[in-house]
């Protein structure tokens, strides 16, 4: 069912904290299409026309040389106070701040306020929607197929069956799929390292920014 989104909209108040470096801009006016600043280095991906739902293990630092477009507007939407979380978010912090985002966060508090938040989030019209919190999945799967226009970048989970407009990163310690079936055999918090988190962050956005989408970028190599 599609989310109330202007009846979320109310919640801002209080859901939301707002940060980043240009967190005072109105986001109701509209501004340039993001692009990627920056190509992708030879690896990244195999093929550029990769099948929906496609898994791919890019080259480790074949991301580096992309970077978002001025005024990159991103809400990071989370839940959770768990390590992995934590590191996760820590990541998407550091790297608004050295990209120069405008990154703005949504945090849900309970799982009354999951799918509320992912309404707000999309209410605020960003550029990208990044979620860390494996609580998430299965509302973001609920929420997204019907929210096509909107990208959303899940890191160090996935959804089960995403649509288009749904890129994850993930690896082996990760790998949380949702649909009631709880962290797998290999789910390994200490697998959250700072490094990993980092290039989650940064080999997310590079592939949203060059349409490469819909997919899971797998990080066991980092």
């Amino acid at each position: 069912m599609r989310p109330p989104l202007r009846a979320v909209a109310a919640l801002a108040a209080t859901a939301a904290l707002v940060t980043g470096c240009s967190s005072g801009d109105d986001w109701s006016q509209p501004h340039p299409e993001p692009t990627a600043v920056g190509t992708l280095a030879q690896g990244f991906v195999p093929s550029p026309s990769l099948a929906p739902e496609a898994t791919t293990t890019p080259r480790p630092g074949s991301w580096d040389g992309v970077h978002p477009s001025e005024d990159y507007r991103v809400v990071l939407l989370t839940t959770g106070d768990d390590r992995p979380t934590r590191a996760l978010v820590k990541a998407v912090e550091n790297w608004g701040e050295e990209e120069h985002v405008d990154l703005r966060t949504v945090a849900a508090d309970n799982p009354h306020d999951f799918i509320p938040s992912i309404g707000e989030a999309m209410e605020m019209r960003p550029d990208l929607i990044v979620s860390a919190g494996n609580d998430l999945i299965d509302p973001l799967a609920m929420v997204t197929p019907n929210h096509l226009s909107q990208p959303f970048l899940v890191v160090g989970a996935e959804l089960a069956e995403p649509t288009g407009n749904v890129t994850a990163v993930d690896w082996s310690g990760a790998s949380f799929r949702g649909e009631g079936l709880g962290a797998s055999s290999a789910y390994d918090p200490a697998s959250f390292t700072p490094e990993r988190c980092a290039a989650a962050i940064r080999a997310g956005v590079a592939a949203v920014l060059n349409d490469l989408t819909g997919i899971v970028i797998w990080l066991d190599k980092v």
